[in-house]
C-alpha cells in the first residue's frame, strides 16, 4: 500500500503560480511512477503530468500545460511537486497524485494503483 496526501492547493488570480506537493508513505515511494491528474466539476478526471521512479527517466505532459507546469520528485523526502505557472481560470479542478507500478510511464489514469484524496486549486480573479 501507498498512502497519498495532497497540499499546496488554494485560491490564485489568473497568471499566478500555486506549488502543489504530495506527501507519500508506506511502499517505496521511488520504485513508483507518480502522476498528477485533474478533474473539474463535471468533467472526467484528466491527466495532468507524470515523472518516471528512475531519477532522470523522464516526464510527460498534457499539450495545455507544457510550459507552464514543471513536475518533480524528491524520493529522499517521499514528495511529489507540481510547480504551476501562468494559471489560467481553466486550470481550475481538484487536483490528485496517484502512483503507478506500471513497467512504463504512463497517462493512462488506469494504469495508476493508488489515489491521494485531492487538492482544490481555483483560479479567479
Amino acid at each position: 500500500q501507498v498512502q497519498l496526501v495532497e497540499s499546496g492547493g488554494g485560491l490564485v488570480q489568473p497568471g499566478g503560480s500555486l506549488r502543489l506537493s504530495c506527501a507519500a508513505s508506506g511502499r517505496t515511494f521511488s520504485r513508483y511512477h507518480m502522476g498528477w491528474f485533474r478533474q473539474a466539476p463535471g468533467k472526467e478526471r484528466e491527466f495532468v503530468a507524470a515523472i518516471n521512479w528512475r531519477i532522470g527517466g523522464g516526464t510527460v505532459y498534457r499539450n495545455s500545460v507544457k510550459g507552464r507546469f514543471t513536475i518533480s520528485r524528491d524520493n529522499a523526502k517521499n514528495t511529489l511537486y507540481l510547480q504551476m505557472n501562468s494559471l489560467k481560470p481553466e486550470d481550475a479542478a481538484v487536483y490528485y497524485c496517484a502512483a503507478s507500478a506500471a513497467i512504463v510511464l504512463t497517462s493512462t489514469h488506469g494504469d495508476y494503483d493508488y489515489w491521494g484524496q485531492g487538492t482544490q486549486v481555483t483560479v479567479s480573479s
